[in-house]
């Protein structure tokens, strides 16, 4: 669907951690798998909890996926589809958001993997919608870049230079552009592949830090929400 873009758009909100885990899955479904799509509630649960595709990997029920629903609905960036056994949800972006469909996908992806360089995020939405090469992605960076709906973490053009969307604070952001422009200061070190002692105790860990990262996203959340209903 090919849109015009708004001469002057209005400033993007922030949206929370589940909010674009969400959003970048019903956009995937809706491309990748057209046929299951609008979503029920089990199958974007389902979709969110993927292991490919995604990053982080979260384990979310399906109670967080409707809260996070509502809330999307108040903002109008879904709508319930109800009528049939089972109400399935779609997300109305290209109107909100004014895209086309490869300008969607882009920012689908970075929805669902966070930041990447031009490299990673053309391979990764070249599965939803094609993009031939990187100069193709790069002349459909530039109008997302100017509407902010993408947002270049260091300096453009800069070999490993990486992209994000637009839909986070502004602390956020500039904690990213930081990271991003002081770049690596030294040559990463050869490491040695963890002793089979090790291994069990990494991949606990690693699980550890997934918990924290999703007990952090639920509240972040319900601040948000905190916050949205007492006006602030």
């Amino acid at each position: 669907m090919e849109t015009d873009h708004p001469s002057s758009p209005a400033p993007l909100p922030a949206l929370g951690a589940l909010e674009q885990r969400v959003l970048g899955v019903l956009v995937e479904k809706a491309k990748t798998t057209p046929e299951g799509y609008p979503l029920s509630l089990n199958a974007l649960t389902t979709g969110c909890n993927q292991k490919s595709n995604r990053a982080p990997v979260t384990n979310l029920n399906d109670e967080q996926v409707e809260t996070t629903l509502d809330g999307l609905q108040q903002q109008g960036l879904v709508t319930k589809v109800t009528g049939s056994r089972v109400d399935r949800w779609r997300h109305n972006l290209y109107e909100q958001w004014q895209v086309d469909k490869v300008e969607l996908a882009i920012v689908a992806e970075l929805l669902l993997r966070g930041a990447q360089t031009e490299g990673e995020l053309r391979g990764h939405a070249n599965r939803m919608e094609p993009i031939d090469d990187l100069e193709t992605l790069r002349q459909k960076l530039r109008p997302l870049a100017e509407r902010k709906l993408v947002v270049f973490v260091g300096a453009e053009g800069r070999r490993g230079t990486q992209i994000t969307h637009g839909f986070q604070s502004p602390a956020e952001l500039e904690k990213l552009k930081v990271a991003g422009d002081a770049g690596p200061t030294t040559a990463p070190e050869r490491m040695s592949p963890p002793a089979p002692g090790l291994q069990e105790e990494v991949a606990t860990l690693r699980q550890q830090v997934q918990g924290l990262q999703e007990s952090l996203w639920q509240v972040q959340d319900e601040l948000r929400q905190l916050k949205k209903s007492l006006g602030a």
